[in-house]
């Protein structure tokens, strides 16, 4: 009730959106909240990603998708990718919230989740406190198409917790794109305003 919910009045034209113009073609972007260090989504994302709370992701899932399917946001898309951890992370943790959100989603709309099309190959540091610069350079080639033969042709949405500066979700649309015929949109649960 209490998360700062970001509204926009179009999908292709947002601040989220706009963070990718340029860099790849993208059909949509969208986020539920914004999020802020210690506040309630900064809560939000830290029990989901340092607390075990798989539940709160999939949860909030399932909340995007209702915030975002009035507008028609959904439509058309055929499947979800999420944002991969590194094998060791996600043994860490438990599971990879990423994917967590995306069933949430897919729980209220029916889409499916691929969690095996990307691989993530590297983890160098943690991009909390770095600029745009250094986390473009922490996940250049940090991300690998595993198996694209099941979405060719397909509009993919790309799923993540929190957009900050883009830098990952760039890193896996440029790995999606060797994917004949793909068309790529992008939600998360939070958006840093920077």
């Amino acid at each position: 009730m209490h998360l700062p919910l970001v509204s926009y009045s179009s999908f292709t034209d947002n601040p989220v959106a706009r963070l990718f113009w340029g860099l790849f073609p993208l059909e949509r972007a969208a986020s539920l909240f914004y999020y802020e260090p210690l506040t309630v989504s900064a809560h939000v994302v830290h029990s989901i990603k340092y607390f075990g709370r798989s539940d709160v992701a999939c949860m909030m899932g399932r909340q995007l998708a209702r915030e975002l399917s009035a507008g028609g946001f959904f439509d058309g898309i055929d499947a979800m990718v999420p944002v991969p951890l590194t094998p060791g992370r996600q043994r860490e943790r438990g599971y990879n919230q990423s994917e967590q959100i995306a069933r949430g989603i897919g729980f209220e709309t029916g889409i499916p989740v691929y969690p095996h099309v990307l691989e993530r190959t590297s983890f160098r540091d943690s991009q909390t406190h770095q600029n745009i610069y250094e986390r473009r350079e922490n996940v250049r080639e940090a991300f690998r198409l595993r198996n694209g033969q099941p979405l060719q042709g397909c509009h993919v949405l790309l799923v993540d917790d929190v957009v900050t500066t883009g830098s990952t979700l760039t890193a896996c649309a440029t790995q999606l794109l060797a994917i004949p015929g793909i068309r790529i949109s992008i939600a998360t649960l939070g958006f840093a305003k920077s």
